[in-house]
């Protein structure tokens, strides 16, 4: 297996099978160079093993949180973060502890990102 297919396996078992199509699909026409360098970039850090790839999901969810206008990932995020463990209420908290950080306005964005993926959950 290349680094391209473990790549794609890795972000397949993170953010789901059909959102990895879907960011394929999205940058196949415009730029397929970009789905080729998130793909190095799922199986590079699945070899790294200082961090799991529990924590890392929630490092990019706080880091996505940062930044603001970044629904698009979020949403993504968010579902991966799920997938490798993390429940509705810690990734809540997470995001309450970076209130004093970033301020309201990005956290209560990020939150209704959330409630959007939340709500689509079965528990």
């Amino acid at each position: 297996m290349n680094n391209y297919e473990k790549g794609l396996k890795v972000r397949e078992e993170v953010i789901g099978k059909s959102a990895s199509q879907a960011v394929s699909e999205s940058l196949r026409d415009i730029a397929p160079d970009i789905d080729n360098y998130t793909l190095l970039t799922f199986a590079e850090f699945s070899e790294r093993t200082v961090l799991d790839m529990k924590l890392r999901e929630l490092i990019t969810l706080t880091s996505l949180l940062t930044q603001g206008d970044t629904a698009g990932q979020l949403r993504v995020h968010l579902q991966g973060a799920l997938n490798v463990g993390w429940s509705k209420a810690e990734i809540i908290e997470s995001f309450i502890q970076c209130l004093p950080y970033v301020g309201f306005p990005r956290v209560l964005n990020a939150v209704s990102v959330a409630k959007e993926v939340f709500e689509k959950q079965t528990d």
